[in-house]
């Protein structure tokens, strides 16, 4: 996978405003209306990321999820980060 340029990270964040690029991650939190449902998402999160083998940070704090991803192999961010952004988009409204 090939580390993505600044334009084309701006591009793609354009197409997921809730995610914005932080030292060289993008990052993004989520709220649920309780602690069940943070650990639901978290591990639809963690069945998709280990079936893809792509892994995001995740911080856990009650009824907050915060994902943070990069493609440490490509030494940035690359489309598989996105990837795993949009699927976290929709497993949250799922």
């Amino acid at each position: 996978m090939t580390k993505l340029s600044e334009s084309e990270i701006n591009d793609k964040l354009a197409d997921c405003p809730a995610w914005t690029e932080v030292n060289g991650e993008i990052t993004r939190t989520y709220q649920f209306n309780d602690f069940n449902e943070s650990m639901a998402f978290v591990t639809k999160v963690a069945e998709y990321a280990e079936d893809v083998q792509h892994h995001p940070d995740i911080l856990i704090r009650y009824n907050k999820v915060t994902l943070t991803v990069s493609t440490h192999d490509a030494g940035g961010i690359t489309q598989k980060d996105f990837d795993l952004a949009a699927k976290a988009e929709e497993l949250a409204k799922a």
